[in-house]
């Protein structure tokens, strides 16, 4: 059996200046193996690595060589890009499910948290034929308030004056994880001088379809909720 040279260094605490907790690649490994009903020996000897140094990347925060983690991905039968969270050009959900999936509700702490986490969101609108439409957005949370740039003559330019839902998610394919947040109110244009000039200041969100998109949009959500798939052995964070 091949002992990579980190394992070295496994301990009951990471090397200096790596923050404790398991990362994503670590939480990665463990539920690619978990799906396949593999211990940690099993995967290890897989991997041509020591038990103990699998448990130290999969417990604590660790940044592995490239050559480890090829071989565990090699050793778990999936991409690296997997294992990195990588899923560029693959329909999302087509990932594998978890073993022992759970459903969480999320309360409106956690859904305003997640929501000033993302930078592009959906934003659902009538269009003048009386047809729905999600459209992407730029956006940020600035004092409360979902704001994003838009043109005048702009489809999204629709929400002002109506209400809308407002939504954001994440999925990590790797995993099999994600969760969801759903924002309802109404939908304002920002027109005072000073009121568009802090939007300038403090939102960092450029609209990626770029031209002149100088109407702000401005939706305080008056109603919050939020769904969260993760394992049932995993904590939920926080």
């Amino acid at each position: 059996m091949r002992t990579h040279p980190s394992a070295r260094a496994v301990g009951t605490s990471p090397p200096p200046g790596e923050a404790a907790g398991p990362g994503d690649l670590g939480r990665r490994v463990a539920a690619a193996r978990r799906r396949l009903g593999l211990s940690r020996e099993e995967t290890a000897a897989r991997a041509g690595m020591v038990p103990a140094y699998l448990a130290y990347l999969e417990e604590q925060s660790a940044s592995p060589a490239p050559e480890t983690v090829s071989r565990l991905a090699d050793a778990l039968g999936i991409g690296v890009d997997a294992l990195y969270g990588g899923g560029f050009g693959i329909p999302p959900g087509s990932g594998h499910t978890q073993r022992r999936p759970r459903l969480l509700g999320l309360g409106p702490e956690e859904c305003r948290t997640l929501l000033s986490t993302h930078g592009v969101g959906r934003v659902t609108l009538s269009t003048p034929d009386g047809r729905p439409a999600v459209v992407p957005v730029n956006y940020d949370v600035v004092d409360g308030a979902i704001v994003f740039r838009t043109a005048p003559d702009s489809v999204t330019a629709l929400t002002v004056d109506e209400e809308v839902a407002f939504e954001v998610d994440h999925v990590d394919e790797a995993l099999g994880e994600g969760w969801s947040v759903l924002a309802v109110g109404h939908a304002n244009v920002v027109t005072g001088p000073d009121a568009v000039r802090g939007l300038v200041e403090r939102a960092h969100t450029t609209p990626w379809a770029g031209d002149d998109r100088a109407m702000w949009v401005s939706m305080r959500p008056r109603s919050l909720t939020g769904r969260r798939i993760t394992a049932v052995d995993r904590k939920p964070p926080g």
